[in-house]
């Protein structure tokens, strides 16, 4: 069986951003204009106050100090609390296929090839623009590769679902190079309104190129040494805009509508669930927890990695040696569902030596866990 290389990535990073205190500011202006809105039901006992949410709040919670955003105004505007696109016509490239197009050719051109060399495109997020025709067709037109493309969604677990997708297409020859794009507009279906989650996500795409070991061409490739992945059905994630909406008469704005969580229900449940699948999975290849060199986890929350690498190694991730084993990009990206494990390994990957070994492990809504154990070539 033919070895698998990651031999590119790439990284578009919008041009906002919104720091918390800004947040903050908005949400808190929104709360206040609601309350006095309802004053007369709050005083009857009717209705809850919106309470104030701060800075010190969502550092404590989560460790996000700011995020990245494809448009602000909107976002912070008291009375709106949502992003502001400009709708484009059919013809037009789509606003997911744009920024997966920059973060792809990055990485189309950081595995040394062209576009044309590409003959399969996955695009996984987790959450498409539209039904159909495909994003990842779209993609794969406006990038001019060949072959053939399809979206998955397994949530914040998409990437690491897809990198397992393409390393068996190149496995079994229905591809020689893969391109897998994760555009995450997680601001358009973030709830900016409810005072537990809407310092969150963030926006951002990722990009990776997947191919043959014995053809790339590319100075620096990572051997997939291994992929496993799991899924265990739950509703403590969850998000109910779809299709069907609109044949059951419900409110397009209401708030099943956008991202929900039960927050402390997932970090008790989620965080034991990855570091065994983790440890399992090193255990098929022979390694041991102690003997990888870096971990790019899921950035959903810095608690969560904290756990998870103490589970498995019984390390603190606080200080520059922490960093340096599990890399934390979530401070200044926040949450970007199935891209943050990939940002981490784009952005952190450097002082591996050859023979090391790391782990990409994504963890989120499904629930879904999915690992990659590479090896720096």
């Amino acid at each position: 069986m033919k070895n698998v290389v990651i031999s590119g990535t790439g990284l578009f990073t919008p041009p906002h951003v919104i720091t918390n205190e800004e947040l903050v500011a908005s949400f808190n202006a929104y709360a206040d204009l609601q309350n006095a809105q309802h004053a007369a039901a709050i005083a009857a006992g009717e209705r809850a106050a919106i309470p104030h949410s701060s800075v010190e709040f969502i550092e404590k919670a989560s460790g996000i100090r700011q995020r990245y955003v494809l448009e602000k105004t909107g976002v912070l505007d008291p009375t709106r609390m949502k992003p502001r696109f400009a709708p484009r016509p059919d013809e037009a490239l789509s606003l997911m296929a744009e920024i997966a197009v920059d973060a792809g050719r990055q990485a189309i051109a950081a595995a040394g090839l062209e576009p044309g060399e590409i003959d399969a495109v996955l695009c996984a997020a987790a959450n498409m623009q539209r039904a159909y025709p495909a994003m990842a067709c779209e993609i794969q037109a406006a990038l001019g590769c060949g072959g053939y493309g399809f979206d998955m969604n397994v949530a914040c677990s998409s990437a690491t679902f897809a990198l397992q997708e393409a390393v068996n297409a190149v496995k079994n020859g229905s591809a020689t190079r893969v391109l897998i794009v994760n555009p995450e507009i997680t601001s358009a279906h973030l709830e900016w309104r409810d005072r537990d989650c809407h310092f969150i996500f963030g926006d951002v795409c990722t990009a990776l190129v997947v191919e043959a070991e014995d053809t790339a061409r590319s100075a620096e490739r990572w051997r997939v040494r291994g992929t496993k992945l799991v899924t265990q059905y739950s509703n403590h994630i969850r998000n109910n805009a779809g299709f069907i909406n609109r044949c059951e008469d419900t409110d397009p704005d209401a708030r099943d509508k956008t991202f929900m969580q039960e927050g402390r229900k997932v970090f008790k449940e989620v965080v034991p669930m990855a570091a065994e699948h983790i440890e399992r999975h090193l255990h098929t290849l022979g390694l041991e927890p102690t003997t990888v060199r870096r971990f790019w986890l899921h950035q959903a929350n810095l608690g969560m990695n904290q756990l998870v690498i103490k589970k498995l190694v019984g390390a603190d991730l606080s200080g520059t040696q922490g960093h340096d084993l599990a890399p934390i990009i979530l401070s200044e990206y926040a949450n970007t569902a199935s891209a943050g494990s990939i940002i981490a390994f784009h952005k952190h990957r450097g002082g591996i030596r050859p023979g090391e070994v790391g782990v990409i492990c994504s963890f989120g809504a499904g629930y879904s866990i999915g690992s990659v154990v590479v090896e720096r070539l």
